[in-house]
């Protein structure tokens, strides 16, 4: 492998482990402080994704406008349907979670396939980051996934901040660690699952409003990104944003590279990687200890 297709490889590294990041960080605030486990999130990276495919003829080239207006809208369904729905699992066992939560994936599925049928869709990527520039002689590498990572980044910078330097934030770690010291203290619990659902659907979303442009959009393309962030969670530690961080670059590089060089088991690749993580450290690579 040259040097330029080793740094196009790491470029596609990034932006995939980026992306699962935006998924998996959601996922792990949702079950760290809420204690539910939630196997429709895969269900919000689709829907961002189906939203890409409707909004992008009504926005055009407005991208970023179309970015903002599909993460308001996947914020106020994320509300409402804890509001509907997740308010009442938390104090059901984590089997009747599971059922309940892979019956909602049903009707996504079912209303998915009313709404916008079964065929695959493509969404046009932005004219103004169409096109790749160059990296040396022979390689080149697409604006778009680019964008993409920065996008990203900026995004992980801001939730690393809102965890760790807003009251907000304090309030997320805290239920992370202790929910009932988060209720003994008067916070309005109910208000802070709503706030942090409505954050974690969105972010999905947006990882798939994101990805839309890069692949093609079709039914059941949450059902792959939802079992690689459960991985994600386990490795990084659960409640914890800075494992879920640390855990997606890593596997957006294992499993880069595995596809390089080992692409008969890609596959199993990041399983491989969770099972060393987990023999080292049972807890997750940044969890705590029960």
């Amino acid at each position: 492998m040259d040097f330029g297709t080793f740094l196009v490889q790491c470029l596609n590294s990034v932006q995939y482990g980026l992306l699962l990041f935006l998924v998996a960080s959601g996922l792990t605030l949702i079950f760290g402080i809420m204690g539910v486990i939630n196997l429709a999130h895969g269900s919000f990276y689709m829907i961002g994704a189906y939203m890409a495919f409707a909004l992008s003829p009504l926005f055009g080239d407005q991208f970023l406008l179309m970015l903002v207006a599909g993460v308001v809208l996947a914020a106020i369904f994320g509300y409402l349907l804890e509001w509907a729905f997740f308010s009442y699992l938390y104090q059901r066992d984590h089997l009747q979670q599971v059922l309940m939560t892979y019956g909602l994936i049903l009707v996504f599925e079912e209303l998915r396939s009313i709404l916008v049928g079964n065929d695959v869709h493509g969404v046009k990527v932005p004219a103004w980051l169409d096109g790749s520039f160059a990296l040396g002689n022979v390689m080149s590498y697409p604006w778009y996934r680019l964008f993409a990572s920065a996008a990203c980044i900026v995004l992980a910078v801001a939730l690393y901040w809102v965890v760790n330097r807003t009251r907000l934030g304090m309030m997320i770690r805290a239920g992370a660690s202790n929910r009932d010291m988060v209720r003994g203290l008067g916070i309005d619990v109910k208000r802070l699952y709503r706030i942090v659902f409505a954050a974690g659907v969105a972010l999905a979303a947006l990882a798939g409003m994101i990805a839309a442009p890069m692949s093609s959009v079709y039914p059941n393309m949450g059902a792959s990104v939802l079992i690689i962030c459960f991985v994600l969670v386990v490795i990084g530690g659960i409640g914890s944003i800075t494992g879920a961080l640390v855990a997606s670059l890593l596997v957006g590089f294992v499993d880069t590279f595995g596809k390089v060089f080992f692409a008969d088991l890609s596959g199993i690749g990041i399983y491989l990687l969770m099972a060393i993580v987990l023999i080292w450290k049972p807890e997750g690579l940044m969890g705590r200890r029960p």
